[in-house]
């Protein structure tokens, strides 16, 4: 088994994981209700993608409440 020569440092290790921090969600709001939504994506309070009603707003209150 490999095993390291030398003690890796903090400086060594913080670096390389520089990458690794989290990003925020981007998200928009929906044209038709103003509610925060992802990007192409479904608007769960509405059911409007795109300008037209995909979902009626019936089905989306009784997926919420299953969730």
């Amino acid at each position: 088994m490999a095993v390291p020569k030398k003690k890796t440092s903090k400086s060594r290790r913080d670096m390389r994981r520089a990458h690794h921090a989290l990003t925020a969600i981007h998200s928009g709001e929906c044209p038709n209700c103003g509610v925060r939504k992802l990007p192409h994506h479904l608007c769960g309070a509405c059911g409007y993608y795109k300008g037209r009603q995909v979902v009626s707003k019936v089905e989306v209150q009784t997926d919420q409440k299953d969730a």
